[in-house]
């Protein structure tokens, strides 16, 4: 059966669709430019998108992943002793600081799995808001990507961060799990992560979960923060939960209790979520006004 929190969350897909990890550099530099110049010049996202470094204020994530806002946001270093950042010309290497030490210690922990490191796409902006192309959420420092593909044995030219492509774990014309790409290691990563505490939700799509549904055993507490969504095939989607003490930030609704194998994942892997929809009329662009009001001072900070 579709949910209520399905059919909310497919309205924003109809707005904005998941990034494709596989876009070259250029690409996503080309695709910035054509929407900056179709939208006017107070949209929200065009005034989020020209600034290039955070807000000096203290860290806050501001309002809900779709709506909102980052203060004090901090880089993820483009490189470390197990991650390396994908993309550098997107300059969205930016997150809270809680998601910037989950990224570092979820890249150790994966090590430990067996998986040779992380290669992180996009997490924020440097003052989150509203992107340009690829993301209904990602607004308030708490969400990043993270590729299906493992990081190299060395360190990735910065051409080679713009131009390699992530690769798809699922066969996206028969929509079923591609098995030649599919690894077990990938299974226990995407575990690892569900079981950080901070971790409220992972998303994947369908085939990727239906496989951690067949994999998971006995132990299933973590498989219900794993939840089926469209795109996620080149990576996946990790949010945080709103920080202990975060009083401007809008927690999301609890995912439904249980594993998530059930009813819900049949329909995700039924035809109904492919049909194509009636489109939908176009929206006038979020301005700085539909977003809380502190974000008005993360704009104008210094």
């Amino acid at each position: 059966m579709r949910s209520s929190v399905a059919l909310s969350l497919l309205t924003l897909l109809a707005v904005t669709p998941p990034a494709a990890a596989q876009s070259t550099g250029e690409e996503g530099r080309s695709e910035m430019t054509a929407a900056r110049a179709a939208l006017p010049a107070d949209a929200a996202k065009v005034l989020f998108g020209e600034k290039t470094t955070p807000a000096a204020l203290a860290p806050r994530p501001i309002g809900s992943y779709s709506r909102g806002c980052l203060a004090g946001a901090v880089a993820l270093p483009i490189d470390g002793p197990a991650w390396q950042v994908m993309r550098l010309s997107r300059n969205r290497n930016w997150g809270h600081p809680r998601l910037v030490a989950f990224l570092e210690r979820f890249a150790e922990a994966g090590r430990a799995l067996g998986w040779p490191g992380l290669l992180v796409g996009d997490m924020s902006q440097p003052r989150g808001g509203p992107m340009l192309t690829g993301h209904a959420s990602h607004e308030i420092g708490l969400d990043a990507d993270v590729w299906f593909l493992p990081m190299p044995t060395r360190t990735l030219t910065a051409d080679e961060r713009e131009t390699v492509s992530a690769v798809s774990m699922v066969n996206m014309k028969t929509r079923e799990l591609d098995r030649s790409k599919w690894t077990e290691t990938r299974a226990k990563l995407l575990r690892a992560a569900a079981l950080d505490p901070e971790v409220e939700r992972i998303f994947v799509n369908p085939p990727i979960k239906k496989a951690l549904c067949d994999w998971a055993g006995g132990d299933r507490r973590w498989l219900g923060k794993i939840r089926p969504w469209y795109g996620h095939n080149y990576h996946f989607h990790v949010r945080l939960a709103c920080p202990q003490g975060a009083a401007d930030c809008r927690a999301q609704a609890p995912t439904p209790s249980g594993d998530g194998c059930g009813a819900d994942l049949a329909w995700w892997l039924g035809p109904e979520p492919w049909k194509p929809s009636p489109p939908e009329k176009p929206r006038p662009p979020l301005t700085l006004a539909d977003l809380p009001t502190a974000c008005r001072d993360v704009l104008a900070a210094p």
